[in-house]
């Protein structure tokens, strides 16, 4: 099983928004997070995905709106390969975490769409069935430029604030990373994490690497992140065994020494601990 990718967009300060048609065989990219929010807007197609810790059915007319470094990834089933005739195609918008940071956050306009964000940092997953005009927006934003696309835009985060038919994708555990990070030497804290984080990671190792000592360490992870740098790695061990529980494949034994726990037992611990119940639990919920 392939570790989290820590995919890198041409997005920038300069160039906030990136949005593009897509018209796929099948979805193929494989478990991964950016630091920039994403829209995933699926006009034809079904399938599944996973979203943090949680997992989704997802079909015609569905749109995902996914926070800032949520890990995720979205498939189709086996029949794509096999029926010539199956494809997927829709709209994918990706913005920086901090594009329009401060209206948002201070002017009472956009107190919705602030919220909003703050909620996809657990996935947010909506059915546009019923609302074609959404779509409509959606499908213009491609081939829209310069402040006319910003202005779609806006106007499609406003329509969304409206609807009231959507769910949270991820777990009430489920811990996200923040969407916003206070410098760069916590981006390169966390984007190390992300790619080393089922490996047996010491404190001093971790604490090296941010040229720090362990103390000044953990005071800086916990003022940038809100967490301490422990429960920062168990919840993204525990979101990959997550993953890992929806194949059968694997044993019990095996995902709690792919995702880094010290031994079993202390990975049902912790993953009762988060999840409410045990990991043997969790998967005879999901398969």
């Amino acid at each position: 099983m392939k570790k989290i990718l820590n995919e890198q967009l041409d997005i920038s300060d300069t160039n906030p928004l990136k949005a593009r048609y897509y018209d796929y065989k099948r979805f193929t990219y494989p478990w991964h997070f950016h630091s920039e929010f994403e829209i995933i807007y699926i006009e034809k197609g079904y399938g599944q995905g996973m979203i943090g810790d949680g997992m989704t059915d997802f079909n015609d007319q569905s749109l995902f709106l996914l926070g800032a470094n949520l890990p995720h990834y979205v498939e189709n089933p086996p029949e794509y390969i096999q029926q010539e005739e199956l494809r997927v195609n829709g709209v994918i918008i990706q913005f920086e975490k901090d594009f329009m940071q401060y209206a948002f956050s201070h002017y009472s306009q956009f107190q919705a769409i602030n919220r909003l964000l703050e909620e996809s940092q657990r996935g947010l997953l909506y059915s546009l069935t019923d609302y074609p005009e959404i779509p409509e927006t959606l499908k213009r934003i491609p081939s829209q430029r310069g402040a006319g696309q910003i202005i779609e835009f806006l106007q499609l985060l406003d329509a969304l604030t409206h609807l009231s038919s959507y769910r949270q994708i991820s777990s009430p555990v489920y811990h996200p990373m923040p969407s916003q990070f206070n410098g760069r030497k916590i981006e390169k804290v966390m984007a190390f994490l992300n790619t080393h984080y089922t490996q047996n990671l010491r404190l001093e190792d971790i604490a090296s690497y941010a040229a720090m000592n362990p103390t000044a360490f953990c005071r800086f992870f916990k003022t940038n992140t809100g967490k301490t740098y422990k429960q920062h790695l168990t919840d993204m061990r525990i979101g990959y065994a997550c993953k890992l529980l929806l194949n059968e494949r694997w044993n019990i034994a095996e995902i709690s020494l792919e995702c880094g726990f010290e031994s079993i037992t202390h990975f049902n611990r912790c993953f009762k601990s988060h999840m409410g119940m045990s990991p043997t639990a969790y998967r005879r919920r999901l398969l």
